[in-house]
């Protein structure tokens, strides 16, 4: 927003803010007031004006001295203000209106009325200087967010990448036949995760084909080892939206963990359940109990799964549950998703 947009902008809402308090003011008073506010027409218009000047002589007090911290001047210059604007107003109704009118008289029936406007004018400054507070601190909070964000999913994609190639030169001397296939599939993969990955939401319909492209390339690289079963609800609403690349990292150390089980077969099991508020993801797969035994199973995971759980907590904050549990060499991963 430009100086001149924004200056134009706070003197639309000062003119919009006046003209409320204008005339909120003329019809309390014609509420309390009523045929009598005809007569005096002219003193109730002005009465109106002098309570707009006591609300932002109530807001520059609090702007220079409050928030200044000068506590003592403030409360001075607000008693000083308070007896300066009723002095000056009588002498103002006395001279054009009420010739007879005492300052003891003015000051007990107009007194409280611009006490009462000079103390709005102190709670609005202050609300509204409370609010712009809590928006700025949000937008520095969202910044941050997003600049986490933004880096923890730049690592995903190359941490992703270097597995997968790793994996595709060990198949390239083992089964040099299966490169072409596997090749392309990697090609759809890095498309998805390139274009995909700078969202914070997906359509979980267009998550699951990744997922199921995936667990083709790993069917194809591992072959014959793999005791494979999934169980994934089909999705056809678009509107269901999921974080993009967080299933696929702990599927993704389900089938490198299975890897590497002392049994000749790989065991790994997929299901997922979309319900109306939730998402119920599950992987299981058998691995080594040594490894696990020697310090934490998935300390040796790497970036992928960290970002994935930094993430979460990111994107969803209390709005998912993730659970751990390593039972008779198979170790399961279980993740509640509230729907976006």
């Amino acid at each position: 927003m430009t100086g001149k947009s924004k200056a134009g902008r706070e003197i639309l809402l000062h003119a919009a803010f006046c003209v409320g308090i204008l005339l909120t003011t003329f019809l309390g008073m014609y509420a309390y007031l009523g045929h009598l506010l005809v007569k005096n027409l002219s003193i109730c218009i002005i009465s109106c004006f002098f309570f707009l000047l006591c609300i932002y002589a109530g807001r520059w007090l609090y702007s220079r001295w409050y928030l200044q911290h000068k506590y003592i001047h403030f409360l001075l210059y607000t008693f000083l203000s308070c007896v300066a604007i009723l002095i000056f107003w009588w002498f103002f109704a006395k001279y054009f209106f009420f010739p007879r009118l005492s300052f003891f008289e003015f000051s007990v029936s107009a007194g409280p009325f611009f006490i009462l406007a000079l103390v709005a004018g102190i709670i609005i400054k202050f609300t509204s200087r409370s609010f712009k507070q809590q928006v700025t601190e949000a937008q520095i909070k969202a910044e941050q967010k997003q600049s986490e964000l933004e880096l923890l999913q730049s690592q995903l994609s190359p941490h992703f990448l270097f597995n997968t190639l790793n994996n595709i030169y060990g198949i390239s001397i083992a089964r040099p036949e299966r490169i072409p296939s596997l090749l392309i599939k990697l090609s759809d993969l890095l498309r998805y995760s390139v274009y995909e990955q700078k969202k914070q939401f997906v359509p979980l319909q267009e998550e699951l084909a990744y997922i199921n492209n995936y667990i083709e390339f790993e069917k194809m690289r591992i072959s014959d080892r793999l005791l494979l079963k999934t169980d994934l609800d089909e999705v056809t609403d678009s509107s269901i939206q999921i974080a993009p690349l967080v299933l696929i990292v702990f599927i993704e150390n389900a089938f490198k963990h299975a890897k590497n089980t002392l049994e000749q077969k790989i065991i790994v099991d997929i299901s997922l359940r979309v319900s109306r508020d939730s998402i119920v993801f599950q992987v299981k797969n058998s691995h080594k109990r040594i490894q696990h035994e020697k310090g934490g199973f998935y300390e040796r995971s790497g970036l992928g799964l960290s970002n994935t759980i930094k993430r979460l907590s990111l994107l969803y904050g209390d709005d998912y549950e993730l659970l751990q549990k390593d039972d008779n060499d198979m170790f399961t991963v279980h993740l509640r998703l509230n729907i976006k």
